[in-house]
């Protein structure tokens, strides 16, 4: 079983991303275009990445995790294209590249989005590995619940809600948890799915594991909104602060932030121990590595 860096994981999941993209038949050109000018925009890759690598911990191979690794990461960026769009955050710029919306219109910006929801469905469904039909129908319903309403479709409503407030450090965590950690959490549990996983402890500690590396992410986030700069991050920084915008750093401080990371992550690691099968090494870095990231 090949061991992977990050880097190699996400030019790997790039180019099955494609693959799969370009495998639809009678597809409009120029929709999918959009879609593709947004799904291989970079990015950091760790939902696809957590998906793969919990696939592994619980015995499973790579292949047989690919279409949900993908199938996560379409629903990831279907929600960053439409994020962007005016009526809700109005970004122009996307990781240094203009929007979906600015390079192809707000319309085939939306619809963009809408191709890719879609379409994860129908790669999570796909034949060819040795997922159980059952565990399919499984991953597509965890899927759909925790992108939707009860998720992260959910999270951006009870953001969208807070502009108009000043929300508290619990308010903040319910919107964070659902609006970023439901997909993270989907990520992780669709790789145990992968392997036709059933033991209900090891899920529940993939579960936290998820919890924990997805909230220490957000707060790491504000951190950097403050502490670092644009040519850095490649988006403006600062705007939470010029808006007024309630934030952990803004409740907690820097210094308590940092702490709240720190103990975040070692809460990930402790997760792991659950899978005692020396299969965690990676995801141990990982969940490290993105609480000391510097963009």
């Amino acid at each position: 079983m090949s061991n992977y860096t990050v880097n190699e994981y996400a030019e790997l999941i790039e180019k099955e991303l494609s693959k799969r993209l370009y495998s639809v038949k009678d597809g409009q050109d120029y929709v999918r275009e959009a879609m593709n000018y947004s799904l291989s925009n970079g990015g950091k890759r760790i939902r696809p990445i957590l998906t793969l690598e919990f696939c592994k911990l619980c015995g499973g191979s790579i292949e047989d995790a690919m279409n949900f690794a993908c199938a996560v990461e379409m629903i990831h960026t279907y929600s960053l294209i439409h994020d962007d769009l005016p009526c809700m955050d109005n970004d122009d710029f996307r990781r240094g590249k203009p929007s979906c919306h600015k390079a192809y219109g707000e319309e085939y910006a939306l619809l963009a989005g809408d191709g890719l929801l879609t379409l994860a469905f129908e790669t999570a469904l796909l034949d060819g590995n040795n997922v159980l039909p059952e565990n399919k129908i499984l991953a597509a319903r965890t899927l759909a619940s925790l992108a939707g309403i009860a998720g992260m479709v959910g999270g951006q409503v009870l953001d969208l809600q807070a502009e108009k407030t000043t929300p508290d450090y619990n308010k903040i965590k319910t919107i964070d948890a659902l609006k970023t950690g439901a997909l993270i959490k989907s990520a992780v549990l669709l790789g145990c799915y992968a392997a036709n996983a059933t033991d209900k402890t090891k899920l529940e500690a993939a579960e936290r594991y998820a919890e924990c590396i997805g909230f220490a992410f957000q707060i790491v986030d504000d951190i950097l909104d403050v502490t670092s700069d644009t040519e850095t991050l490649g988006k403006p920084v600062g705007s939470d602060e010029k808006n007024e915008k309630a934030t952990y750093v803004s409740l907690l401080g820097i210094d308590k932030s940092k702490q709240t990371v720190e103990q975040l992550t070692n809460e990930a690691l402790a997760a792991l121990d659950v899978f005692d099968n020396g299969k965690s090494k990676f995801l141990r870095n990982f969940a490290i590595s993105l609480a000391d990231r510097k963009k």
